[in-house]
């Protein structure tokens, strides 16, 4: 689901001419890990912790989005906007206490930016996100902190709703085509300040695409991907109304012995723990959790308090999005990340 607070633009950009998420289709690898531009929106989600050569840990989130903006259907102009591109980076690094973040906004074509449609190959400039034989490798040549990272997947991907298709509301047509990658295995390089050192870790991918996100009063959700014991692994969400109600709830759990379950809204409750209030934005957004998920219930800790990611440079939202570890009781269990959207003001991205 992911910053998915791309999925605002799903409140105000209009559906005509957009494909419909529908319960019956089955996901096809790899042309689904290519894009689908038929759908108002998709993005390509990698987040995960990282270990610098003395052992110390970041966080790192590296983000694709392609949008399809309403324009009539007879526009002959080849500058328009047919399909754009946004990229988020960041990296949480507790030595600073803040989240360095870089952002880009491009429209596909033109040599500048595209979105491969047969495999992942997803790019603005230099920012890339694309698969090479197994294996995903992503580029980002940031201003503040830079990013080459190859991406090892080590189990088959994970369906999340029905086969894939995820319910987002009680509207059937509240939903998206949804598949996770869990414990990637990660490699290479981080560069900041100058300086360049190797990294190791373990990350998360997410592909989801859809036109009809979320039903009318929702501002915004609290999302999961949590890197379990022994190969286990969680996705799971709530999205909630304007009064903090949750409106809908789902994820997926696949069990250390390759099981997969399915979880609905009876299934999964997320109760908010302590606030950190941003010194920038005035927003109070609560960052430890208690989250059950079907018969699993985790208390969620940040690696740092502050990582909140300011995009109004390229789609208007403010949220939180950060690097968790994930604890049952007092015992570890997993590290992944947590986001946090619409604590501000309610999501609304125009284009």
């Amino acid at each position: 689901m992911s910053a998915r607070a791309m999925l605002a633009l799903l409140l105000v950009i209009g559906l005509s001419a957009a494909a419909p998420v529908l319960p019956d289709h089955a996901l096809e690898f790899p042309r689904d890990r290519g894009s689908h531009p038929q759908f108002l929106t998709e993005w390509w989600y990698v987040t995960g912790w990282l270990r610098e050569a003395d052992g110390a840990p970041l966080g790192f989130q590296v983000t694709f989005f392609r949008v399809k903006p309403e324009l009539p259907a007879d526009n002959p102009s080849a500058f328009a906007p047919r399909q754009l591109l946004i990229a988020h980076a960041a990296l949480s690094d507790p030595r600073q206490a803040r989240l360095l973040t870089e952002q880009r906004v491009a429209r596909a074509g033109f040599g500048v930016a595209e979105a491969g449609e047969a495999d992942t190959a997803v790019w603005i400039d230099r920012w890339r996100l694309e698969r090479r034989g197994a294996d995903y490798f992503a580029t980002i040549p940031g201003r503040e902190f830079g990013l080459e990272l190859e991406l090892r997947p080590t189990e088959p991907p994970l369906l999340n709703g029905v086969r894939g298709y995820s319910r987002k509301g009680a509207a059937a047509n509240a939903a998206s085509y949804y598949y996770s990658e869990p414990h990637l295995a990660v490699s290479g390089e981080v560069r900041r300040a100058g300086h360049r050192g190797a990294v190791t870790g373990e990350a998360w991918l997410d592909h989801e695409w859809s036109s009809d996100y979320l039903e009318p009063g929702a501002v915004g959700w609290d999302w999961i991907g949590i890197d379990l014991e022994q190969g286990a692994a969680l996705m799971a969400f709530r999205i909630r109304g304007h009064d903090g109600d949750t409106r809908w709830a789902g994820g997926t759990l696949r069990t250390a012995d390759g099981r997969v379950q399915s979880l609905g809204p009876a299934d999964v409750s997320f109760t908010p723990g302590r606030v950190w209030h941003s010194p920038r934005t005035g927003i109070d957004y609560p960052v430890t959790w208690s989250v059950r998920a079907g018969e699993r219930q985790l208390t969620l800790e940040p690696l740092m308090d502050d990582q909140e990611s300011d995009a109004r440079l390229s789609t208007g939202a403010i949220y939180w999005e950060g690097a968790v570890r994930a604890f049952e009781g007092s015992t570890p269990v997993g590290r992944g990340y947590l986001e946090l959207t619409g604590y501000g003001d309610p999501l609304e991205l125009k284009y």
